[in-house]
């Protein structure tokens, strides 16, 4: 049986006769301090994870991460295994000017092993922990670790960990209705908070 015995022809139009515009930006849910927090996670059942493998130099991590739209890569090692994470920061900030500094080599030569978050130094959600919480559960987390990310884990049906999800401050600042520019973490935590507060 051929596909089109199968399934229908959808109907087509002209694109000419209709005027048609490129989207401006993705429709971001809005939220709330008080919204469901699985509202602001990035659903890695819908959205492919962004990876890379630590051996990969840094510049080819850098364009991953422009070619994914992301600031965070999860760094994958031996059967799909998270070994760490990698932030636009790590790479464009100073770290990858004093790692380079310290092992004597050019900053070109460095690889994502090199600057990532090791898995030893990540702190995860339990998705059970995460399906209760709010909004601003998650901002408070993140603004008490430091960090612009967290990683929420699942049990899987085989009793593996598997990453679910991933919380971003800057994409909740955007669901906020904030207009985030940048990546200094102090000055986005503040701007949440002003808006929370209704400053």
């Amino acid at each position: 049986m051929s596909i089109r015995e199968h399934y229908r022809v959808l109907p087509q139009i002209k694109a000419a006769s209709i005027p048609c515009h490129v989207m401006e930006i993705i429709d971001i849910e809005t939220v709330t301090a008080d919204s469901p927090a699985l509202q602001a996670m990035t659903d890695l059942s819908l959205v492919p994870t962004a990876t890379t493998s630590p051996h990969f130099p840094l510049e080819q991590a850098n364009s991953s991460m422009i070619q994914h739209g992301v600031r965070l890569l999860v760094v994958t090692g031996e059967n799909d295994r998270i070994v760490g994470l990698i932030t636009s920061t790590d790479i464009l900030g100073e770290k990858p000017v004093l790692v380079a500094q310290q092992k004597g080599v050019r900053r070109g030569e460095l690889t994502v092993a090199d600057v990532m978050v090791p898995v030893d130094a990540i702190d995860i959600l339990p998705f059970e922990e995460v399906r209760k919480a709010m909004v601003g559960d998650v901002l408070a987390t993140l603004k008490s670790a430091g960090r612009a990310h967290a990683l929420v884990v699942a049990e899987g049906r085989d009793g593996r960990h598997l990453l679910g999800g991933i919380f971003s401050a800057s994409q909740i600042a955007r669901q906020l209705g904030l207009p985030i520019q940048t990546h200094e973490l102090a000055r986005t935590f503040a701007e949440i908070e002003a808006v929370i507060a209704g400053v």
